[in-house]
């Protein structure tokens, strides 16, 4: 097995190497996606009108789980899956920027997924806005030799055309008749008149989209944007939190009822309960939480994965004598949220030590230095080694090197300055006030036009290994070079009983 990043810096993908065969993959015209464009911008404005006007997703929701259900769907969107007690499948999260780093994700993808039942992509299909027309180069294309089928719950970019496309996709489902006009002057009417809509979609396009995955062993139709997966001796559960996290009355009560009974469980979810050293429950309309529902013991979780936030992340949380592996997995192909802007983790039992996270700080440090420095013309300045971002940020936090070095920088002046500028170990000193965009505003607006088209990339995907006892779960990276394409190194693992 290879060096990780935890072993070594080249396991990492530092340093000069090979880039890896994805580039063969690729369209030969291949999108470079800027959240700074205007022409993006706009379309992507309906989560600000939710956030302003009310959020309409749960009223659209459920016309789109009527129409399935009138179509014949299952009441109780459960998908029988006929899988064995010992099966293994996939997890892989907010994939479709349909640039360098989703396509290098896909090799490694590939190989350790060749033996596996299915693929679940866990939020954010498709970007910037989920249309239709993007998926032959984002999802189609992508995957197109994974021969199992592949089931998925929408993020937030996927609802930006009120889940036109996803339906279309992953469900088989006609549009939505046009909903009736709201009362003048009320939220809902100003909400309208901006409210950004499903642009009519090219048929012919998608037709020949589909062609690529068109075997019998890719084929699936799912019950709707959420739904249960039963197989094995597990039950995989997907939920859908829209555009602005929040789970509608109508699922909630399919969450508690999908929930009942012995059989152990897994969720998945595009907004996950525990995320950057903080807890987020989850709301449900008229009351109560997701996480709620996952702790009760009468449920049997083992596991909540969520997507959104594009890196890796774990917390074991004790609850009630038994252990809940709470994981963000959205590193599949979207630009990297830091994980070295957050404080060292103390939050539900878990503490730094118990933590887990992909890409390790020091090379988030170094990473965003490195984008910094090219973005502002000021590369001598901003740009620390890997070495030098892996010493700072363990003396900011107060831990340990997670990487040993052989020669442990010096942390000078400069890179106090960097890191501090740059938010490492979240901790405010002198500098907080002219600390530059990372966390918040960044993701929110300059990480998007910032993603970087060099190795290392550092995404990953999740592989499952089920039997009737355990889960094993392991996080696998992808830098963009060959090494680590030949040879997909493993970031994380736990072993995750079942009784």
């Amino acid at each position: 097995m290879s060096d990780s990043s935890r072993d070594t810096a080249a396991g990492a993908g530092w340093g000069t190497t090979e880039r890896g065969d994805y580039l063969r993959l690729m369209p030969n015209r291949g999108e470079k996606l800027s959240w700074l464009n205007p022409r993006t911008l706009w379309p992507a404005r309906n989560g600000v009108l939710a956030s302003l006007f009310g959020d309409p997703t749960g009223h659209t929701r459920g016309r789109w789980v009527e129409q399935r259900t009138a179509a014949g769907a299952p009441a109780d969107k459960v998908v029988r899956h006929s899988a064995p007690d010992h099966f293994s499948f996939m997890v892989i999260g907010d994939t479709g920027e349909g640039d360098d780093p989703q396509y290098a994700v896909v090799p490694g993808f590939l190989k350790v997924g060749r033996d596996t039942e299915f693929a679940v992509l866990a939020s954010d299909v498709v970007y910037p806005v989920g249309s239709t027309d993007d998926y032959g180069t984002k999802f189609f294309r992508p995957y197109k030799d994974y021969q199992a089928p592949i089931y998925a719950i929408p993020g937030n970019h996927d609802w930006y055309e009120d889940l036109d496309g996803f339906m279309r996709v992953f469900c088989d489902a006609p549009p939505l008749a046009e909903p009736a006009a709201p009362r003048r002057l009320t939220p809902a009417w100003w909400r309208s008149l901006l409210w950004h809509k499903p642009r009519r979609h090219d048929e012919q396009r998608l037709a020949e989209a589909r062609k690529l995955r068109s075997a019998p062993a890719q084929r699936t139709v799912q019950p709707g944007p959420y739904w249960a997966i039963d197989a094995g001796p597990v039950r995989i559960v997907g939920i859908d939190t829209g555009l602005t996290g929040t789970v509608d009355a109508e699922q909630g009560r399919w969450l508690r009822e999908v929930s009942k009974g012995d059989i152990p469980k897994i969720l998945i979810t595009g907004s996950p309960l525990y995320v950057d050293a903080e807890h987020h429950p989850g709301p449900i309309e008229g009351g109560g939480t997701v996480d709620d529902i996952v702790r009760d013991p009468a449920h049997h979780y083992v596991a909540a994965i969520g997507g959104d936030i594009h890196n890796y992340q774990r917390y074991p949380v004790e609850v009630d004598g038994r252990t809940i592996q709470y994981v963000v997995a959205g590193g599949g192909g979207a630009f990297m949220h830091a994980t070295h802007t957050m404080p060292r983790v103390s939050v539900a039992g878990v503490s730094e030590g118990d933590f887990r996270c992909y890409p390790l700080r020091g090379d988030s440090l170094a990473f965003y230095s490195r984008l910094y420095g090219n973005r502002l013309h000021m590369r001598r300045f901003f740009t620390l080694t890997e070495a030098e971002a892996t010493a700072v940020v363990a003396k900011r936090l107060g831990i340990p090197a997670t990487r040993v070095q052989e020669r442990p920088a010096r942390i000078t002046l400069r890179t106090r300055v960097v890191a501090s500028l740059l938010g490492a170990g979240g901790r405010p000193d002198r500098t907080s006030r002219l600390r530059l965009p990372v966390r918040k505003a960044y993701t929110q607006l300059f990480s998007p036009g910032s993603a970087t088209y060099s190795p290392p990339f550092f995404k990953c995907f999740l592989r499952l290994d089920v039997s009737p006892d355990t889960v094993r779960l392991r996080c696998f990276s992808a830098t963009g070079n060959r090494p680590q394409e030949l040879d997909p190194p493993v970031e994380d693992e736990v072993s995750i009983p079942l009784t």
